[in-house]
């Protein structure tokens, strides 16, 4: 192999030449002006799907230490800023039925038919082990983002709070 010098045009490696090479490898978008990392947009929502589905397990079963039919916990975790779709929530509340973690019962109310769900009493101790497991990974994730170096893009916790 030779190379003719005259036909190579040297670029130098800098950190931004390198983090755009890396960033267009990946898909992923960098904003020189900001010096930010943006995903792309499909990218960023498989990620953030895949993230919301187990916290959507478990926030659906806290939130039936309460009884509730469908409409009513729907509402309740809206209300505490978890937005959920109809179309996840019954098929969510069917699989926890089907795994014995949860109850329903069909009850006529307000002249309606309507399936109130609770949590099993099989169900309890399962919620209090994932609980754990919650507090544990959310503890390790901190633990790992302050001990990451200044140069990691992302804030997850202001220092000093």
């Amino acid at each position: 192999m030779h190379s003719n010098s005259a036909n190579i045009t040297k670029i130098p490696f800098t950190s931004h030449t390198v983090c755009c090479t890396v960033c267009d490898v990946k898909g992923i978008l960098y904003d020189a002006s900001k010096g930010k990392i943006k995903m792309e947009a499909d990218l960023f929502e498989k990620l953030r799907q895949e993230l919301r589905r187990g916290s959507l397990t478990l926030a659906v079963l806290v939130q039936l230490q309460q009884e509730h039919y469908g409409y009513t916990l729907r509402k309740a975790l809206v209300d505490h800023g978890i937005d959920i779709d109809e179309n996840t929530l019954y098929p969510l509340l069917r699989r926890l039925e089907t795994q014995g973690l949860l109850t329903s019962e069909w009850r006529e109310e307000e002249k309606r038919n309507k399936r109130f769900y609770t949590l099993s009493a099989e169900g309890a101790p399962v919620l209090a082990q994932l609980l754990e497991e919650w507090k544990s990974m959310d503890e390790a994730i901190a633990r790992i983002h302050a001990a990451a170096t200044p140069a990691t893009p992302l804030t997850l916790h202001k220092k000093g709070k």
